[in-house]
């Protein structure tokens, strides 16, 4: 029996933040919104059910994202997580939610005991005047007493997403972040370079956003990734660091090439080497709308997807994958990289370094169709 990781999504947040090209839709609970979250609930309780039913599949990972998949509560989540056991047994799994901090009354012990074992928190920033221009609708503060809150609960794995080069950020206050999140001892952090998303607020004002150019993004960059380094965090993503033994699991699916099944309106999935996904629209989803995107996980999908691991495309791993070395042609085309200090090469295979993460989708298009 195959075993894949499964993505939930949850489309509601109180307020989209204006960098925020994720589909999510408005929730205020003062305005008797409950009655929706109720029957979302009941729908995605459904499809695990049906989906349980038809398929054989055993998964190893559940992520809840979204969207703010807090905004739900406890109880929601639980049985939406008792549904998902029953339908893919995720025995021994990786049982991952995201959490926004300003939702001081989420129920965390019942989360642990029921079996949520990691949380993901979106920090982005340990400077209020940085959260304030992000939009975001907590303070450092409240991010500290969530991370406090989870830990007493029992939840030893914890990760805190972290933004880079946003509006007000200087490299000082960057290094702040960087500290804090090491000082709260999570096992995992997330780092992203903040990118301007066509159709968001602040692609229409990105011309009074002051931010970085395109050589400061690239030292902030560098400057995480030595400071992580240093303090312990080993990056083993473009964008992501961990304690040793702490890599997300779930990810990790995606970026080995392996099957998935999303949920929620906008989840993509990849199973039986078909790719399909859900439309941007709550509506197509109630309507159980699926849309084909191809066929996946040929030789390329699999190069483009493993070179954004810092272990890169190892021999090993393309091996066991196809029953055939890496082709020599993706060696040759790496040459002029590696003499450039963007990737190396060896016996045992082709990876990317720091610097050549900055410019990963030129140097990964180049390799598969120079």
């Amino acid at each position: 029996m195959k075993t894949i990781g499964v993505y939930i999504h949850i489309p509601f947040c109180k307020r989209k933040c204006p960098y925020c090209d994720f589909y999510s839709v408005s929730h205020s609970a003062s305005a008797g919104d409950d009655r929706i979250l109720d029957d979302y609930t009941e729908l995605l309780c459904q499809r695990l059910k049906e989906d349980g039913e038809r398929l054989s599949c055993q998964a190893d990972t559940l992520y809840f994202g979204g969207g703010t998949p807090s905004l739900l509560g406890a109880e929601r989540l639980c049985r939406i997580l008792r549904q998902a056991k029953e339908s893919f047994g995720l025995s021994d799994a990786e049982i991952t939610l995201e959490v926004n901090p300003e939702k001081r009354d989420l129920d965390f012990d019942r989360l642990r005991q029921e079996g949520f074992n990691r949380i993901s928190i979106g920090l982005q920033s340990a400077n209020d005047n940085e959260l304030q221009a992000l939009g975001r609708l907590h303070s450092v503060s409240d991010a500290e007493f969530c991370i406090t809150r989870a830990r007493q609960a029992g939840f030893e794995n914890l990760s805190l997403d972290l933004m880079i080069a946003v509006p007000r950020q200087t490299r000082e206050s960057l290094l702040h972040s960087i500290h804090f999140c090491a000082l709260q001892e999570v096992t995992h952090i997330s780092a992203y370079l903040l990118k301007i998303e066509p159709g968001t607020p602040f692609d229409r004002m990105k011309d009074r956003l002051l931010l970085c150019d395109d050589d400061e993004q690239a030292e902030r960059y560098l400057l995480t990734v030595e400071t992580l380094q240093r303090l312990g965090y080993q990056q083993y993503e473009i964008s992501n660091f961990a304690r040793p033994g702490f890599e997300g699991r779930h990810n990790l699916h995606y970026w080995h090439d392996e099957e998935y099944l999303g949920y929620g309106p906008s989840a993509h999935s990849f199973l039986n080497g078909q790719r399909f996904f859900y439309d941007r629209s709550m509506e197509s989803y109630r309507r159980d709308i699926r849309i084909s995107d191809g066929t996946g996980g040929d030789e390329e999908e699999y190069l483009l997807l493993a070179l954004r691991l810092r272990e890169g495309v190892t021999e090993e791993r393309f091996f066991r994958r196809f029953g055939y070395p890496i082709p020599r042609r993706y060696y040759q085309r790496a040459i002029p990289f590696q003499k450039a200090g963007y990737l190396s090469s060896d016996s045992h295979g082709i990876r990317l370094t720091p610097k050549g993460f900055l410019v990963s989708n030129t140097i990964i298009s180049t390799l598969l169709t120079p």
